[in-house]
């Protein structure tokens, strides 16, 4: 040990530590006064009652669900935590373990291919050595289309990856790259002829890309979306010429859907993934990605290594998240899309509490923690019991197993075949995918799920925020696409708080209290927030319609209590806003959307969670629409138009004979875009 050298460090910010503890105390004092103010009405002699008790119990019972959810709140701010890794200190690249890379698609109709492919190639770019990078892509529609555009992307990736390593590019995603004024060599005339030969192939690319697509959306013979048999396919294996270069593998993998058959959403195509990559690479670490979000920095993969190569924590971390960062946010955020508390306050707590659980993209996983380390003295039935009937997906478990896939440019066809049969539908049945190995399958959050059942177990995770963003992706631009994916993220957390895996109720193995509630306040909060706040919309304005008093005068001294509370929240947030290097706008804005969002998103998730638990309804996964054309860009300003014109007319401006003809303007044009 007197050898070892850091490569990552850990620290917490004292300042932010003792406000945020400091203003806990205070804060709580303050609660436990409104508690007693509202207890000792329940304890007044009859005659001195004039006000009815139903009313100020609703009140109250709003108010409790409220502080128990800023309670659960204080887990994440208790300690928050920053990392620094050294990836220059990583051993050489021989000595680098492999990594297999998995991207998602389920729709190309709301997931653009040029987008997709961008984050194909850039993957494909990753500062890592390409023979120990594989890049798996999951088409769940099981398109065609989506196969032509890989094999067309590939070709780019041949000039293109070269091109990145030889200049020393920071942008791996080529779609920005070309969009950007980054310039690596600005004197060097070989490298400004050479940037121009791949943009224009870029632009070859993208014109092929829309053609196969144009073709596709033409083609009345199209695939099922839900029926279809499972199709995988090694791209470069067709390539016969040697490259001066080489570029990671690409494999398309569809698996098998039928109508009849649960399909488990995204953790059963990252468990299919799980099967199939096990067979050609077996890598023991993955980067997991949405199909819209591309390799900003290709470092971000060395960076991960930090952790898995550094013997104090190689055993113990199951995975590293990075934060979702999106590049087409406006400056005035009305939505919230960025997600900045999310990804600049609570999950920088969650890690000093004892880890993140898994944010649906941008992470880097061991395969150990999701599939388990067996020997080869295991016992071979009960392995299939759990895994599979497969004699060739068993053997890949076994720690010194190497797969041969490919040897001299041709790959196993007898292996392929196995890997359709891991890929089919049925190969699941009577085995513990999804329930107790792979990503698991009680809801349509699989993150959440999978993460907490990991921590429960003892495995840790870090979050790596670093200066440079290093994945970026597409955020929802509307509010009816941020409110399915809200409804939709809402539905999986109260499924899991409502049921017997309730942190509360499931308990942990190896868990802080801490990092307990860190987890029942994600889970919790929708529901929390959306029933207290339903009741300060509804009790207080019934009751003042009636001349019913809820609240004490401004001249009595219980009024303090209330101010004091106001303002020791509102202070708070604006102390977050302004630490995480955000304007006074960034927070009107958040407080809007959440209120919004209380009424609707929290509202109707909390309601589908509930109907999928009584058997109802049943569960379903709707992917958001990543399409940016330009009708989508016009009912963003129609929607902007009309929420300008309400707030104008809200104000008792005299505009509104303008905001008439303004609006009437617009909706001839969406008129005419419709047909």
């Amino acid at each position: 040990m007197e050898n070892y050298v850091h490569m990552h460090e850990c620290h917490g910010h004292k300042i932010s530590i003792i406000i945020n503890r400091t203003h806990a105390i205070l804060h709580s004092i303050a609660i436990l006064f409104l508690i007693h103010y509202r207890l000792s009405f329940f304890f007044q002699h009859p005659p001195n009652i004039t006000i009815p008790t139903l009313p100020w119990l609703l009140i109250f019972v709003s108010e409790l669900l409220l502080y128990l959810a800023w309670l659960l709140a204080q887990s994440h701010r208790w300690r928050p935590v920053y990392r620094t890794v050294f990836p220059e200190r990583l051993p050489g690249d021989d000595k680098l373990p492999a990594i297999d890379i998995f991207i998602c698609t389920a729709d190309p109709n709301k997931e653009p291919s040029v987008e997709v492919m961008n984050t194909v190639i850039s993957a494909m770019a990753l500062d890592y050595p390409p023979e120990k990078l594989h890049v798996y892509v999951s088409d769940d529609a099981g398109s065609d289309a989506t196969l032509r555009c890989m094999k067309e992307a590939w070709n780019f990736a041949r000039y293109w990856v070269p091109f990145c390593r030889k200049y020393g590019l920071v942008t791996a995603c080529p779609d920005v790259y070309f969009s950007s004024s980054e310039d690596g060599f600005k004197g060097s005339s070989e490298f400004k002829a050479e940037r121009k030969k791949m943009e224009e192939k870029y632009e070859i690319l993208k014109q092929r890309i829309r053609r196969i697509v144009q073709e596709y959306h033409r083609d009345v013979t199209v695939n099922n979306k839900l029926d279809h048999s499972s199709i995988i396919e090694v791209i470069n294996e067709y390539h016969k010429e040697k490259d001066e270069v080489k570029i990671p593998i690409l494999v398309y993998v569809s698996r098998e859907k039928r109508p009849s058959r649960r399909h488990n959403f995204k953790a059963g195509a990252l468990n299919v993934l799980l099967r199939v990559s096990a067979m050609i690479s077996n890598s023991p670490y993955i980067l997991v990605l949405d199909c819209d979000m591309h390799c900003n920095d290709p470092t971000s993969a060395r960076q991960a290594m930090c952790y898995y190569c550094d013997p104090q924590t190689s055993q113990s971390i199951a995975f590293v998240q990075f934060p979702q960062t999106f590049r087409n946010i406006s400056e005035d955020d009305i939505y919230d899309s960025q997600l900045r508390f999310v990804f600049k306050i609570q999950w920088h707590g969650f890690d000093g509490a004892g880890g993140p659980t898994i944010s649906g993209t941008n992470f880097y996983i061991k395969r150990e923690a999701l599939l388990g380390s067996f020997s080869k003295q295991q016992d071979l039935m009960a392995l299939k019991r759990s895994f599979g009937p497969s004699n060739d997906f068993i053997k890949t478990l076994v720690e010194d197993y190497k797969p041969c896939f490919i040897e001299d440019g041709e790959s196993s066809r007898m292996l392929l075949e196995h890997a359709n049969v891991l890929a089919s539908c049925s190969y699941e049945d009577q085995t513990t995918w999804g329930t107790k190995v792979g990503f698991l399958y009680f809801c349509v959050l699989e993150d959440y799920f999978t993460g907490f059942t990991l921590h429960r177990k003892g495995w840790k995770s870090v979050y790596l925020y670093p200066k440079r963003p290093q994945f970026l992706g597409t955020a929802t631009t509307n509010f009816n696409e941020a409110s399915i994916q809200w409804t939709r993220w809402v539905s999986g957390l109260t499924s899991v708080a409502i049921s017997r895996f309730c942190p509360l109720i499931c308990g942990p193995l190896k868990m802080s209290l801490v990092h307990l509630m860190c987890y029942l306040e994600v889970a919790c909060m929708p529901l929390l927030y959306c029933l207290s706040i339903w009741g300060f919309a509804l009790i207080p304005q019934l009751c003042l319609f009636n001349g019913i008093p809820l609240y004490p005068k401004i001249s009595d001294s219980n009024f303090n209590i209330f101010s004091i509370i106001f303002i020791s929240a509102i202070s708070k947030s604006l102390y977050e806003v302004v630490t995480t290097g955000d304007q006074f706008r960034v927070w009107t804005n958040e407080w809007r959307i959440w209120m919004v969002r209380c009424v609707t998103c929290y509202t109707y998730g909390s309601l589908d969670a509930i109907l999928n638990k009584l058997g109802i309804k049943e569960a379903s996964f709707l992917p958001t629409n990543k399409a940016t054309d330009d009708e989508q860009h016009l009912l963003e300003l129609f929607s902007k138009l009309w929420l300008w014109m309400i707030m104008e007319i809200g104000t008792g401006k005299r505009c509104s004979a303008k905001c008439f003809f303004r609006f009437t303007y617009w909706f001839r044009i969406m008129q005419l875009l419709k047909g």
